[in-house]
């Protein structure tokens, strides 16, 4: 959606999805700068400039964390050996090395709770299904909600699955992704073998502007981390950070690649499709050691007149990622902030994501 350009009511689909996506909306003149729901600094842990060394206080704290739940690890390893503790699901944390199980996540860990029914609510002629769960969510301490998609042959397999988890733009609702036609496009992906085989969850966040973080009395960050762990006990899935990845659009944008630096043992992949990156820089720094030592996929992609995200931000983050040690890919779209750029790019997003959740060491185990 470029500047200046006209958007009438009756494109019912904006409607249905929320505000956030309207820059410029009934003729007004385009927003010169962001909305006030854009964060301009992380409130979330300690802000922090990325330093020239690793001395700030955030990167001290978080290496005290570390060493002091490094010990913890090593006593809890040392009874589970003489038989005296049962260590599966400790601290809902699923790894691929002993390296990731040292860590800890930096949002606080929700306390285990009886995992929801998934209900039925929808199936496709191609033989996907969506599935709804509704909770009490003890991170949010009120109701929590997320949609399900399962693949084709979910019901007739055995198999573990990696897992997507998809985060909502500002008022949007979870189905908006369905709206834009995930489902069908996922559908066509793993028929053609172009992905594997990919359980999908659509997370419902809280009404208006969370950026899904920590906040006040807003824990959305924590609660994003809370459906994972319902979900690897829930479902058949590949409960390790390679299988894992996070993506979002616009606020979901900039939620996905805050959870995944502030949890950096818990996602392998991570996309931002129409997001922001405002003060993450400092999370990226602190995080260098266990991107450089485990890897990170992402991809960043903007649309070219956006006036909400700046697209500019895309290509420089990338390369910061880069630098860190992942491999990370950006790219800016013709379009603006607009449901419109978000379905043109849809089946992309899902191929870099499917294909990073692909790993060649889990391709022959299924």
């Amino acid at each position: 959606m470029s500047a200046g350009t006209k958007v009438t009511r009756t494109q019912v689909w904006m409607d249905s999805l929320g505000d956030w996506s309207w820059p410029g909306q009934g003729g007004a003149a385009a927003e010169a700068l962001p909305p006030p729901w854009v964060p301009a600094f992380p409130p979330r842990r300690e802000p922090a400039a990325a330093p020239a060394a690793p001395s700030s206080s955030g990167r001290a704290r978080r290496l005290i964390i570390a060493a002091l739940l490094s010990g913890l690890a090593a006593v809890c390893v040392a009874l589970a050996l003489r038989g005296q503790l049962n260590l599966e699901g400790v601290a809902g944390l699923s790894s691929s090395s002993p390296a990731q199980a040292v860590a800890a996540p930096s949002a606080p860990t929700p306390a285990l709770q009886p995992p929801p029914a998934l209900t039925p609510v929808s199936s496709d002629a191609a033989g996907s299904s969506i599935r709804a769960a509704h909770y009490t969510s003890v991170a949010l301490r009120h109701d929590g909600s997320f949609l399900v998609y399962l693949p084709a042959g979910y019901t007739s397999t055995s198999r573990r699955y990696p897992v997507l988890y998809l985060l909502h733009g500002n008022s949007q609702p979870a189905s908006a992704f369905l709206q834009i036609g995930l489902q069908e496009e996922l559908d066509r992906l793993i028929a053609h073998h172009t992905i594997p085989p990919v359980i999908t969850v659509m997370i419902q966040g809280g009404p208006g502007a969370n950026n899904w973080r920590n906040i006040g009395a807003m824990h959305y960050e924590s609660y994003v981390l809370e459906v994972q762990e319902l979900i690897d006990r829930m479902l058949p899935t590949v409960a390790a950070r390679d299988a894992r990845a996070i993506a979002g659009d616009s606020m979901g944008g900039y939620g996905a690649v805050n959870i995944a630096l502030g949890n950096p043992y818990r996602f392998g992949v991570v996309e931002s499709w129409l997001g922001f990156f405002n003060g993450l820089g400092g999370e990226l720094h602190a995080d260098r050691p266990v991107i450089s030592r485990l890897g990170l996929r992402a991809f960043l992609y903007g649309g070219e007149s956006d006036k909400i995200a700046d697209p500019s931000e895309n290509a420089p983050f990338a390369a910061a990622l880069r630098a860190a040690g992942a491999h990370a890919k950006s790219a800016v779209y013709p379009g603006g902030h607009s449901v419109e750029t978000l379905q043109a790019h849809l089946g992309s997003m899902l191929v870099f994501a499917g294909r990073a959740l692909d790993a060649p060491e889990r391709r022959g185990t299924h």
